[in-house]
């Protein structure tokens, strides 16, 4: 017996006899003549894995470009812009601003520009014909002609105010206001109380202080005139040194209201975008999960259908291993077509999420960034999942007896 083991053992040469091993390119042929005789099956099976991609992909895309283009409105609006407002006293009664806040804010050494807005009360209508009751949510605000370079907000048509029109009954509204009311160019009127108003000026929308998007604005002389304005202000806004924005904080509201500092609210306008970035945040995660989940079952899906391979393929399995395939072999071969399969929906998901990303983010306005990673990632990621998802029906297809294989109908 010892012998007969031998002499199979051993060739004419003495040397002892090595199972042959497929080279990288036979093992990728072999694995993609399985994928090509059942193209749908393939397909449908790859979809499963590019949607999970193409989810993850789009949302890191989507999140990162969005997070892209906040961090640049921030950069271009400055986080230095600290505001001032009026609060209550313990009996509930709104505290007035002292007349000067804005010069005693001025003082302030790194303090760069300092400006105010003030509530007037007023109703706004269209036209005298409009009920006095249909103000169409637009209120008064007086403002210096300063305001716009320290909030760094534009005209989007006509003018802003000036030395010389400041005192007249002319306007400049905010965009939403300008929509409510009907106007669209300078010139036109409006109803402010009984007086009619000229609105010389639409402004574009103020991203770090959206309220004035809502608002006619007027100079303090005209609504000290026209409009019964008391000329205190009830908004100080300031821009000093990114340096010094946690200093001149700490001071702004004694500044601004000397013995009365616990009543005034100071702010940063900035924090809200900030704080915009980090709901982003959260909802990035949420949906990483969901494509996570998307992932997961593209993966059952892939295991499904390599096992439905083994078994309708258990002659061939039978023939190769009779031939002298040995079972690494056959395990080889089942694992790089679980791992074809998914590498082709990982590839058609980083595809389609690139594509959803910069789609979208053409629409809003956005630069399209995908960082490097998430593609790389998702990719790995499918391999992950097609090694995991073609380990067990590769196992289970080499464990199949050549005799039982080939006898399976």
């Amino acid at each position: 017996m010892t012998d007969r083991k031998t002499a199979q053992a051993t060739s004419g040469s003495g040397r002892r006899l090595k199972p042959s091993r497929l080279a990288v390119r036979d093992i990728l042929r072999v694995g993609a003549v399985g994928l090509r005789a059942r193209r749908t099956r393939v397909v449908l099976s790859a979809l499963g894995i590019a949607i999970g991609i193409a989810t993850m992909v789009a949302v890191v895309g989507l999140s990162t470009s969005s997070r892209a283009d906040l961090m640049a409105r921030l950069d271009r609006l400055g986080t230095n812009l600290l505001t001032a407002e009026a609060g209550e006293d313990q009996t509930g009664n709104d505290i007035v601003l002292p007349k000067n806040a804005v010069a005693m804010v001025e003082r302030i050494g790194p303090v760069q520009h300092a400006t105010a807005t003030g509530e007037v009360d007023t109703r706004i209508r269209r036209s005298d014909v409009v009920p006095e009751e249909r103000t169409a949510g637009v209120t008064t605000q007086a403002a210096r002609p300063d305001l716009l370079d320290t909030l760094g907000a534009e005209v989007d048509r006509g003018v802003w105010l000036n030395p010389a029109n400041e005192r007249l009954p002319v306007t400049v509204l905010g965009s939403i206001a300008a929509k409510r009311l009907g106007i669209t160019h300078p010139g036109e009127k409006i109803m402010v109380n009984d007086r009619y108003v000229v609105v010389v000026g639409i402004l574009r929308p103020v991203e770090l202080v959206p309220t004035l998007d809502r608002v006619a604005l007027v100079g303090f002389p005209a609504a000290e005139r026209y409009f019964g304005f008391n000329g205190h202000p009830t908004t100080i806004f300031e821009r000093s040194t990114d340096a010094s924005v946690e200093d001149v904080a700490a001071v702004l509201a004694r500044s601004v209201d000397p013995g009365h500092e616990g009543t005034v609210k100071v702010s940063r306008p900035s924090d809200a975008l900030e704080a915009k970035a980090t709901t982003d945040e959260g909802l990035t995660a949420l949906m990483l999960g969901l494509g996570a989940v998307a992932l997961l079952v593209g993966g059952v899906g892939v295991a499904n259908t390599m096992v439905i391979s083994v078994l309708e393929r258990r002659q061939e399995i039978g023939l190769r291993r009779a031939i002298g395939a040995t079972r690494n072999a056959i395990r080889l071969q089942f694992l790089t077509e679980s791992l074809l399969l998914s590498a082709l929906g990982g590839l058609a998901g980083v595809a389609l999420g690139s594509l959803a990303t910069w789609a979208f983010a053409l629409a809003q306005g956005w630069t399209t960034v995908i960082p490097p990673w998430a593609l790389a990632g998702g990719f790995g990621a499918t391999l992950g999942i097609g090694m995991l998802a073609g380990l067990y029906p590769a196992i289970r297809a080499s464990r199949l007896h050549p005799t039982v294989a080939l006898n399976a109908s």
